[in-house]
């Protein structure tokens, strides 16, 4: 399947479930920080983090009114079972306008003041919501960060391309909003990162490239506020090679000085023509990152195909969980 075809962005079989979603999002994700914390001790043990009763997520919007720019579409927001040819069925959300942060925070005797934004992938089309959304904040919150879920505008609106700005000026709000309420949260506010997966890996080290100039006429005190994260993880990210160029995009090319850490992670058998997106991705913004003296990580697997998330398999690049905890570390950013 291409990156783009309708099977892989969840127009294949289908099972709706709007109708569920009433309920409150602490009941949902409880069923999915103890099995975590057991996957910590026993990598073997599960396949999947999973949430224990901690305090309940916050849900806020990212904007005070309408978002910016916003050609708006027809269809309303809905939440669907897509039966995933890759990692079977999978939660996801389409028709985004109203672009929200859910809050997980772990418990506070665990707490170390790190949080990262999580921009969950889906070709700007959909967002993956439970594979790398829910999980991974799961994730987070095992190790004592804040895991905060980016639900940006989805899909791309009518006569625009890949990628689209609305994405981009959801993730700088997001930060610059997550770092004016750092206080209220328990978070450090100079330990703010963020970590996204395919086109949300995209827009997560899109965000730590382009917080030097807003992407949107500022609102409100929250946009003087910096929208530059602390550091940012891209996993088999897409949109970073130039079609038909061995180079990043016209876009991509500008990278402040100042630019954050940045660790990338991909597999060698992603395959665009099989619904994922291909290594060159990550191979040539590392590259770019590199030459801009950009102190960048990158980890290639030589298989484990698309989707991978956090979860925890046989597959060679379940292991990059660890590898980013020890990058994390190196960073002093896993300190109490």
């Amino acid at each position: 399947m291409p990156f783009d075809s309708p099977m892989f962005f969840g127009y294949g079989p289908t099972l709706d479930i709007s109708n569920q979603m009433n309920r409150p999002p602490e009941t949902f994700f409880a069923v999915l920080v103890i099995a975590a914390i057991a996957t910590c001790a026993d990598p073997g043990g599960s396949t999947a983090y999973a949430q224990s009763a901690l305090p309940p997520p916050l849900v806020l919007d990212v904007w005070p009114g309408p978002a910016p720019d916003d050609k708006g579409i027809a269809e309303v927001e809905r939440t669907y079972i897509h039966q995933s040819p890759i990692v079977g069925p999978t939660k996801l959300i389409t028709n985004v306008t109203k672009p929200t942060l859910t809050i997980y925070r772990p418990a506070s005797d665990r707490n170390t003041g790190t949080a990262m934004i999580i921009m969950p992938g889906g070709g700007y089309r959909n967002l993956y919501w439970e594979l790398e959304g829910e999980e991974v904040a799961a994730w987070l919150n095992a190790h004592g960060m804040t895991g905060i879920i980016l639900k940006y505008r989805v899909p791309f609106r009518p006569g625009e391309t890949r990628p689209p700005p609305g994405p981009l000026q959801d993730a700088q709000r997001a930060i610059s909003l997550v770092r004016s309420r750092a206080a209220d949260w328990g978070i450090n506010p100079s330990r703010i990162g963020t970590v996204g997966f395919s086109a949300g890996g995209h827009l997560a080290v899109a965000a730590a490239t382009n917080f030097d100039k807003r992407t949107y006429a500022p609102i409100d005190e929250v946009d003087r506020v910096s929208s530059r994260p602390d550091f940012a993880i891209g996993c088999y990210s897409g949109y970073f090679k130039e079609e038909g160029k061995d180079e990043v995009p016209a876009g991509m090319k500008h990278i402040p000085a100042d630019t954050p850490p940045v660790l990338l992670a991909h597999a060698s058998d992603d395959d665009a023509q099989a619904g994922g997106s291909d290594v060159e991705n990550s191979v040539f913004m590392y590259l770019a990152l590199h030459r801009a003296k950009i102190p960048a990580e990158m980890h290639v697997y030589a298989t484990g195909g698309h989707d991978f998330g956090v979860r925890q398999d046989e597959k060679l690049p379940s292991t990059w969980t660890e590898l980013a905890l020890r990058w994390l570390r190196s960073w002093n950013l896993l300190s109490g």
